[in-house]
Formats: structure tokens, C-alpha cells, sequence
């Protein structure tokens, strides 16, 4: 997108603006095999051109610069037993889910729980021999608990216990299994917090990555740790009402430094995932310019949003009347990514997480 001073006026939208039918068989619940065989489509304002991931380096020049997102999911899906104090032995008992999202300040974590009303203060959810933690309160819709762990006690305990938290359109199809360890975390997966995968990066491998910085392309790494209000639905007709979930992001002195450079070097910024792009978007301070950042972003880019340091975008296809959805079409336009998805259906692409991916060129003739 090009980078001007005066940001574009933003029309009214509205949720239906953001739809499209999509073929249930298209949703993956698996992974290709090797990752760079997933095939990748790619869109400029005038052509369309199917590919595949292994052929990325077709589309980037010396000079370009690759952000990746580096968080590391967690195994924060736990299925537990509720226990009472003061009753007998067998009685005040109840099965719970339990779903990581964050740790407070205190050390205790806000979770989804379920079903949250059998949860009383002081009950105890015992997960396995080793990890346990206690009902503290509710905060909303979600429930406040702490662990007897922290620390590496707690790392060990979760990933002995805990499952990954796989999106809810897989999860409503197959459980999470042991496979789903390796195939839901990147390869360059580095600091842990994310209860969702950065899925556009799932497609790289460490051939792929070295074939790109061989051929003069940078690569930058951020952290933004994936939340599960990446998966909520959008309740509200007029997307201008919507709000927007936080996560926690950070871009470093070094990451910040490096995309400038390249920027003022006359190459490309182009984030992997929407999760690298609202991070860099979220620090940038003015067209072209960066600083390093830290802290929570519940950004939320629309058609009519200047992009000051984007300029294309690798991302997975999305939900229909996603927050996503309206991303990419921020990016390209409505129209644009309109044809984009009526091609990617029509050529049977796979879709969401597990599925295939596109490559983005809003600048590209």
C-alpha cells in the first residue's frame, strides 16, 4: 500500500460486506506434508497466479524483508476434575475444560472454562498427578485460576498434561492428538505464551527459510502472542462497533532498526501472518518509520486503514465476517479479495489454519 501522509476517509461497512459461502470440504483438519508443499496463491491488484509455498522466492527480491512472528503456542487446552473440600470422597465432583488465555500480574491465570458454573471459590481442578490449580473468582465470562506450579515446574507439568488448543472449526471435527505438537507450532517458534498458532508461518520450513536469506531477503523476528479472541465471532452489524480483542506484542530495538533500513533501502516490508502485520502496524509512528514497542494491541485495521509499513502480506484464508477477512480486504480492497476467495474456492484451496496460503502484492502491477 502506498505510503502517504493523509490517511484515506473509511466508509461505512457492514458484517454481511465481509461474506462469502464457503464448501465445508475445504476447511483442513490436517496439515500438507512437507510444509512448503502447501499451495500458495498469489494476487496483485491485476493477476491472480496459483503456486506453492516452495516457490515463494519467485515474488521477493534482494532487499526485501520477511517479519515472522516467534511466539510459541502453549499446550493450554486441560481436561480436569473438580473437587469440593468437605465433602466425602466420590461426591462434588464434575468434569472441566479448561483453556489458557493469560496470566495476570499476580500469577494466576484468566481462563475459559466449562462448563464455568460448576466452579465455586476454593474448588480444586486436578489435571494430573503434578498440576492442579484453584477457582479464584470469575472475570466476566471467564474464570480466574492459580496453579500449584510456576515457573519450569509449571512448563513441565503443562506440556505432560495439556493438549494443543487447535482452532474450534478442527476441534469440532477430530481431537487434538500428539502429531498436532509439531504441526501447530512454526520452526521457529521462540517465546512461549500464544494459545493460537501464527498459521501463515506454519509453512515454512528451515530449507525454505535458508533459501530466502541466501538469495539477499531479510528476515525479522516479532512477538505477538496469539490470543483466543483471534477465534470470536463478530456480533455487530456495523464493524465500526466492534471491539476489538488484546494481545500482547513486542518489537524489538533490533526489529525495528532492521525494518527501517530496509525501508529506507527501497525494499519491501512483508509481514507472515496478520498477527506480524498488526504488530508492525501498532508500533509504526509514521509512514515508513517504526520505534520499538511493547505492551497489549487491540488494533483493528478496516478498509480505509493506512498502512505505514506494510507492503504485502503471506496469510492463510480466513473466516467469512472475520476480523481477518476485513483485514485483507483493508489491504487489497473489498473487491479485490472477493475475487481472490471465489478463485481460491473454485480451485479448491484448502482453508483456516491448517490450510493452504496466499501472498498478497497490493503494489505489484
Amino acid at each position: 500500500m502506498t505510503r502517504t501522509d493523509k490517511p484515506p476517509t473509511r466508509a461505512a461497512m457492514k458484517l454481511s460486506d465481509f461474506d462469502f459461502n464457503l464448501p465445508d470440504a475445504l476447511i483442513a483438519t490436517r496439515p500438507v506434508r512437507p510444509r512448503t508443499a502447501s499451495r500458495l496463491l498469489v494476487a496483485t491488484p491485476d493477476q491472480i497466479t496459483d503456486a506453492h509455498v516452495s516457490d515463494l522466492t519467485r515474488w521477493l527480491s534482494p532487499g526485501d524483508r520477511l517479519v515472522l512472528n516467534d511466539t510459541k503456542v502453549i499446550p493450554g487446552r486441560l481436561f480436569g476434575t473438580r473437587t469440593r473440600a468437605g465433602q466425602a470422597p466420590g461426591e462434588g465432583v464434575a468434569k472441566i475444560e479448561v483453556t489458557l488465555l493469560s496470566p495476570d500480574s499476580a500469577g494466576q491465570w484468566h481462563v475459559m472454562a466449562k462448563p464455568l458454573r460448576k466452579l465455586r471459590d476454593g474448588d480444586v481442578i486436578i489435571f494430573s498427578d503434578d498440576l492442579c490449580a484453584q477457582f479464584v473468582g470469575r472475570d466476566g465470562e471467564q474464570a480466574v485460576i492459580c496453579f500449584n506450579l510456576e515457573g519450569a515446574a509449571f512448563d513441565a507439568a503443562l506440556a505432560a498434561a495439556g493438549n494443543m488448543p487447535l482452532p474450534p472449526y478442527i476441534a469440532a471435527k477430530r481431537a487434538a492428538d500428539a502429531q498436532d505438537n509439531e504441526d501447530y507450532q512454526t520452526v521457529f517458534a521462540r517465546h512461549s505464551g500464544a494459545v493460537a498458532a501464527p498459521t501463515a508461518s506454519l509453512h515454512f520450513d528451515d530449507g525454505l527459510l535458508d533459501r530466502i536469506a541466501a538469495m539477499g531477503v531479510g528476515l525479522t523476528h516479532v512477538t505477538l502472542h496469539v490470543g483466543a479472541g483471534t477465534f470470536l465471532p463478530v456480533k455487530v452489524d456495523d464493524i465500526a462497533q466492534h471491539k476489538m480483542h488484546a494481545e500482547w506484542g513486542r518489537v524489538s530495538t533490533v526489529a525495528a532498526h532492521e525494518i527501517e533500513a530496509t525501508v529506507a533501502a527501497g525494499g519491501r516490508i512483508i509481514p507472515v501472518g496478520t498477527t506480524a502485520l498488526r504488530l508492525i502496524e501498532s508500533a509504526a509512528t509514521a509512514p515508513g518509520k517504526i520505534r520499538p514497542w511493547q505492551g497489549d494491541t487491540d488494533i483493528f485495521i478496516t478498509p480505509g486503514f493506512r498502512f505505514n509499513i506494510t507492503d504485502g502480506l503471506m496469510t492463510n484464508f480466513h473466516l467469512p465476517k472475520s476480523t481477518l477477512m476485513m483485514l485483507v480486504s483493508a489491504l487489497m480492497g473489498t473487491d479485490r479479495m472477493r475475487a481472490v476467495y471465489d478463485h481460491a474456492i473454485a480451485h479448491r484451496y484448502r482453508f483456516f489454519s491448517y490450510g493452504d496460503s496466499s501472498l498478497l502484492l497490493p503494489n505489484q502491477p
